[in-house]
């Protein structure tokens, strides 16, 4: 029963919520630019595989907010009661974690319906909680890196120590040197290379620029999304103990605004139905509007409009950086 519990918090853990923590950082390290390396390996602290992408990455120790006020050294222990002094740290010889914490306590023993009963559930960085004697399960969370440990309380206090060795990431996108806007761009986030087999669920989605995702030191693949068409750069990254992470990717990409125009330069026509191909026609993206925006990767496409029971279309290249309009003549 209590392997069942154990599986249920880490699990919990791993998909539960908006994995977040809030983390104040400071940067004192050099930056380390990854060129692309050999598939599995990675070239500096992450490998930037597609072909004229790129990220690069800087790391330094993770600052934490000041931590959260824990419960009074000093403390008064009832009769019949004992205190469990709690704290975790980035591992051994490691600093301890000041803030963004959640502590569960749970009896060991399940109930007949087969459910653990939550005891206790604090915040502090450092809690001292006051428990009677008896078996326990004890859950610390931190983003989405976790430890459990079985606890025995009897008469004296007992302290425990949790391990976890977890890091930040935080990322954002570049075209060239411009930020791409976070409103433009978001990150998915999955365990071990994207070479490796195996289960290909993102355990944090949607990241946003400037968001820090607190993780289990370990080797993990963001998918960089620009837009919501084939501006797509997938990169393998390290997390190490104590450390944030900052990764910025680079993009060959560029925003372009289709126009179906009787003449050139002149007002685009509404309703009109587009279609946007590569050269061996796949379908990269399809929408409707008189002048829709579409962040296209570099390289060759070809623009279909179809407006009125007629098609037009016109053959165009995308240069990365190079933003602007393509105009389809409606003749």
């Amino acid at each position: 029963m209590l392997g069942a519990l154990v599986a249920m918090l880490v699990a919990l853990s791993a998909f539960a919520g908006t994995p977040i923590a809030n983390a104040q950082s400071a940067f004192t390290s050099s930056s380390a630019n990854a060129a692309p390396g050999p598939a599995g390996g990675l070239g500096g602290n992450l490998l930037a595989p597609n072909p004229g992408a790129g990220s690069a990455a800087q790391q330094a120790p993770l600052m934490l907010a000041p931590p959260v006020a824990a419960s009074p050294p000093s403390l008064m222990v009832p009769a019949g009661r004992v205190a469990l002094d709690l704290g975790a740290r980035f591992g051994k010889d490691q600093p301890p974690i000041t803030s963004g914490l959640t502590w569960r306590v749970y009896k060991a023993k399940a109930e007949a319906n087969g459910t653990f009963t939550l005891v206790k559930e604090d915040r502090s960085a450092a809690p001292t909680l006051i428990l009677p004697p008896g078996a326990y399960v004890v859950h610390v969370g931190f983003g989405l890196a976790n430890a459990v440990k079985p606890i025995v309380l009897r008469s004296e206090t007992v302290r425990e120590i949790f391990d976890l060795p977890a890091g930040g990431l935080r990322l954002e996108g570049r075209v060239g040197d411009a930020r791409i806007p976070a409103s433009q761009i978001y990150f998915d986030v999955y365990r071990g290379s994207q070479f490796e087999p195996g289960d290909r669920r993102p355990i944090a989605e949607k990241v946003l620029t400037g968001e820090t995702v607190m993780l289990p030191e370990g080797t993990y693949y963001i998918v960089s999304n620009y837009g919501s068409a084939n501006a797509v750069v997938r990169s393998d990254i390290r997390v190490q103990a104590g450390k944030l992470t900052d990764i910025t990717v680079t993009h060959r990409a560029a925003v372009i605004t289709l126009k179906l125009v009787s003449d050139k330069g002149g007002e685009a026509l509404a309703n009109t139905a587009w279609s946007v191909l590569t050269p061996g026609g796949d379908v990269i993206k399809e929408s409707i509007g008189a002048f829709p925006h579409v962040v296209l990767a570099e390289g060759d496409y070809r623009a279909i409009a179809r407006n009125d029971g007629r098609v037009f279309e016109r053959e165009f290249k995308v240069i990365t950086g190079v933003d602007g309009d393509v105009e389809v003549r409606a003749r």
